[in-house]
């Protein structure tokens, strides 16, 4: 009977409001359990940071060890750790809340576009995060080799820590740009031509992103980052280019249905 008396779903701005806080509750109530469990896991996860550290310091003999600045330091870092695994743990769960709330305003093409790019882009956002966890070292190795001979290197913990996680953020964020770029696509908003004609700013850009992301000593690296996201911004670009080709095949096809429904012979005229 709802249906009947609301047949295109629509809900009034408390129901919304209502709506959004039950999504914000499961969202975070999933957080704070992935919290919990990131909280059990640090010292595992810290150890595993440590690790480029000591091998550094042990390889070129550098004096270089993790440092906690205040009282509350090493409290403050095990809240922070925990958390962010908290949210990567959880993310499952907090993407879906927000799909949930947002895929009822979406038309059913929009809809389906939007789950193939989350399909798409959480299995690239993951590799480049990995990708520059293999990185990460050699992004150690290389700040660390500034250090002048005679002195030691007092890590501030957090510091360290954050590092850590913006490397992994400009990583995963950069392997996700050609996934990007095939929604826009598919969505209407940039042809494939369009795309392929901006091949030289995307290529300014995949470049200042490896300087960014990169040590200045470490240019292999650079590269190491580069290649692959130069070969998925032309990935794009041909998926784009294949979309665009099927689409005008598709709509050549209905214009031609339309021209043989609307023939009027000039003997019925």
């Amino acid at each position: 009977m709802a249906s009947r008396r609301n047949p295109e779903k629509k809900m009034k701005l408390s129901g919304h409001f209502r709506e959004l806080r039950n999504r914000l509750f499961k969202a975070g109530l999933a957080i704070v359990a992935g919290t919990v469990f990131g909280w059990l896991a640090f010292d595992k996860v810290f150890a595993e940071l440590q690790k480029p550290i000591i091998a550094i310091a042990k390889d070129a003999n550098v004096n270089a060890q993790i440092n906690f600045g205040s009282v509350v330091s090493a409290f403050d870092l095990h809240m922070q750790i925990a958390f962010f695994i908290g949210l990567f743990v959880a993310s499952p769960i907090w993407l879906y809340q927000i799909w949930a709330f947002l895929s009822p305003a979406l038309r059913k093409k929009d809809r389906r576009y939007a789950v193939v790019f989350v399909l798409i882009s959480s299995p690239l956002f993951l590799g480049g995060a990995y990708f520059g966890w293999w990185l990460f070292p050699g992004f150690v190795r290389s700040f660390l080799a500034f250090t002048p001979e005679g002195s030691a290197n007092m890590i501030n913990a957090a510091e360290y820590v954050l590092f850590t996680v913006r490397v992994l953020l400009v990583f995963g964020i950069a392997f996700v740009l050609p996934a990007i770029l095939v929604l826009l696509n598919a969505l209407g908003t940039m042809s494939g031509k369009t795309i392929l004609k901006g091949w030289r700013p995307a290529i300014f850009l995949i470049s200042l992103i490896g300087a960014i992301a990169t040590p200045v000593s470490d240019p292999m690296s650079m590269f190491l980052l580069m290649i692959p996201l130069i070969a998925f911004f032309y990935l794009s670009a041909g998926i784009a280019l294949l979309n665009d080709k099927r689409r005008a095949i598709r709509q050549k096809n209905v214009d031609e249905v339309d021209l043989v429904t609307n023939y009027v012979p000039d003997e019925v005229q």
